[in-house]
């Protein structure tokens, strides 16, 4: 809960502030939540919010899904959500003077709803604690920037430069003037992510028309780290629509461009801040075993990292976008990168999720399997170099439907989510495979609707 002190003393140190937003993050990672006059604020900061727990629990239309078993025939109660301490800050990009603050539903006991992607986190974190490890983590988030006009036959656009339209057989992968291009809104990013206390670090422009990633530092709490990337991802949103532009973490928004992806970079500290994944002469043991999990568990939880449609356009050999269950060193072909800069550095790098992911539930996979190889010594098998894969290497699934077919059965998400959230997520994602199946796409009218 955030202290009700330092949420006076913020009030009193921003006089101007008009409007609280409060909101959840749902089942697609999306913000839900409600406009709170300040004379009301410390009220709702102190006393809770009341929310339809169902909110947690919509599609990507923001439709209810009743199957999830939240909203019909249950008289969609209300839940109380309390404020995420230190989530309170100015939101910079509005013209209205406005603060926000991210919130947490509780159940009557004061234990956190099972429907909130946060709890299913911080459920899993438990198990490090009582292994007394702590996971370090950073994520990696890419995104375009695109024009704000759209239209059915030019759906998605690159935004215009000094130099006009950006051109087909450009990359230009860290172009420094390309940055400078769009300095405003680099520039409001980095300034709303320090009022908001978000650690982010490196900006760099990436492979597609108007791609760029912001990279956010390590650590040591890996709740704080999802908090970090569901936030940022709103401030690149909202500071691109305050420059005219409009920002995009769909995960392929061009087909014959690079996708956007949310790598996530972590380690394992012990109670006396030792970096446990590294050995004396190299990665350790618990680093082998997590890799070990997490390659057997990858396919299962594919659903989660890859949650859309458009996510499985971005899984393409050659693309840095991986296709198999496979790790390498310091290789960003492979599925599960290891990196061994130095001892404090040795990490791991699961470049898998794609940017279009619900960072709190992309964590939680990750982590849940790297324990589970730690605890079941799992060994990962070899290397791949270059972009080569074994025959023994597990391709992953690269439909939607069938990924979810086996994430709704899946032993491992079964224990990481819980049997309730496991079905919550697989209901919404069901009604939205069921919505695109309804979906004649302009493909197929152009293909067929003269021809055949």
């Amino acid at each position: 809960m955030e202290d009700i002190s330092s949420a006076q003393v913020f009030f009193e140190n921003n006089p101007d502030i008009e409007v609280l937003e409060a909101f959840v993050i749902d089942v697609n990672g999306v913000p839900r939540g409600k406009w709170i006059p300040r004379e009301r604020a410390l009220d709702v900061l102190s006393k809770g919010m009341a929310m339809p727990r169902s909110v947690y629990a919509l599609d990507v239309w923001g439709r209810d899904v009743n199957a999830a078993g939240l909203a019909e025939g249950t008289g969609d109660p209300d839940g109380l959500c309390f404020p995420v301490p230190g989530t309170l800050s100015r939101v910079t990009w509005l013209n209205r003077p406005t603060a926000q603050v991210l919130l947490g539903m509780r159940d009557p006991d004061g234990s956190g709803f099972y429907g909130d992607p946060r709890q299913v986190l911080a459920n899993v974190l438990r198990g490090f604690f009582r292994l007394k490890l702590t996971p370090v983590v950073a994520t990696e988030l890419e995104f375009y920037l695109i024009d704000p006009v759209r239209s059915a036959l030019d759906p998605v656009r690159p935004p215009n430069s000094r130099d006009g339209r950006w051109h087909t057989g450009q990359t230009q992968v860290l172009s420094i003037s390309e940055l400078q291009d769009f300095e405003d809104v680099f520039h409001g990013i980095a300034s709303a992510a320090r009022a908001q206390g978000i650690p982010a670090d490196t900006t760099l422009r990436e492979n597609g028309p108007g791609q760029y990633e912001i990279n956010l530092n390590h650590v040591p709490d890996a709740l704080k780290a999802a908090d970090y990337a569901v936030l940022l991802k709103r401030i690149v949103k909202g500071v691109a629509r305050a420059n005219d532009l409009d920002a995009t973490f769909m995960a392929k928004p061009y087909g014959r461009q690079a996708g956007s992806g949310m790598h996530v970079h972590f380690s394992l500290i012990d109670d006396t801040g030792t970096n446990v994944y590294a050995g004396e002469d190299g990665p350790s043991e618990k680093l082998f075993h997590s890799v070990g999990g997490l390659l057997e568990n990858m396919g299962e939880s594919m659903a989660v990292f890859a949650p859309h449609a458009n996510s499985y356009r971005r899984l393409r050999p050659s693309e840095h976008a991986p296709t198999y269950a496979s790790w390498g060193f310091d290789n960003r072909s492979a599925a599960v990168r290891v990196i061994t800069a130095s001892k404090p550095a040795t990490r791991i790098e699961h470049r898998v999720a794609g940017a279009d992911t619900n960072p709190y539930l992309v964590l939680a996979m990750i982590l849940s399997a790297a324990l589970a190889g730690i605890r079941e010594k799992r060994i990962p098998g070899g290397a791949i170099t270059g972009d080569e894969h074994a025959v023994s290497h597990e391709p992953l699934p690269t439909n939607w439907d069938y990924a979810l077919q086996q994430f709704g059965k899946s032993t491992f998400a079964y224990a990481t989510l819980g049997p309730k959230y496991r079905a919550l997520y697989t209901a919404c994602k069901q009604q939205e495979v069921q919505e695109f199946s309804l979906r004649v796409t302009d493909v197929e009218y152009d293909a067929y609707i003269r021809t055949v």
